[in-house]
């Protein structure tokens, strides 16, 4: 068991979100679910029996999911990065993380529930380390005009 996991709220879409994730992500596994007893649904006016919370990793990486209410939205404020070896891995997960979403800039977007995700190409923080400052500034440049990022524009602006 890691010692911190996160704990993301949902208003009631808690398994419906553990599920769409567990579509997107190859590796995923889903654990133990809980409801709503009498005492919890009283003090949180969900129903007796409804879903509490939802364990699930993602590539390893523990999370719980809770039904909450609509106390409390997802911001920008935290968002996950997923770090990605290939276009092709970019561009479905993008797709698929997006659809019913929002497609943010510079590889942000936020998934239907809300949720922000960075997708991300690993060969950029590799690229963004380099003590050459105008290569970086060029792939700076590059990246901000960008949505979905591609890594092939990416590196030419790097070799440019």
């Amino acid at each position: 068991m890691q010692k911190i996991s996160p704990c993301l709220w949902f208003d009631n879409q808690a398994e419906e979100a553990v599920n769409f994730y567990a579509s997107i992500f190859k590796n995923t596994k889903i654990g133990n679910i809980t409801r709503y007893g009498e005492e919890g649904a009283k003090v949180s006016g969900r129903p007796k029996g409804s879903v509490m919370t939802v364990t699930f990793q993602l590539h390893g990486q523990e999370f719980m999911a809770l039904n909450g209410g609509p106390h409390f939205t997802f911001t920008e404020a935290v968002s996950f990065i997923m770090n990605c070896q290939t276009q092709e891995e970019i561009d479905e997960l993008w797709e698929k993380l997006s659809e019913d979403g929002e497609k943010g800039q510079c590889g942000w977007l936020k998934d239907k529930y809300g949720l922000s995700w960075q997708i991300v190409p690993t060969v950029l923080s590799e690229i963004m380390q380099s003590h050459d400052h105008e290569k970086t500034n060029r792939v700076m440049s590059a990246l901000l005009q960008m949505k979905k990022l591609d890594i092939k524009r990416l590196q030419e602006a790097y070799e440019q």
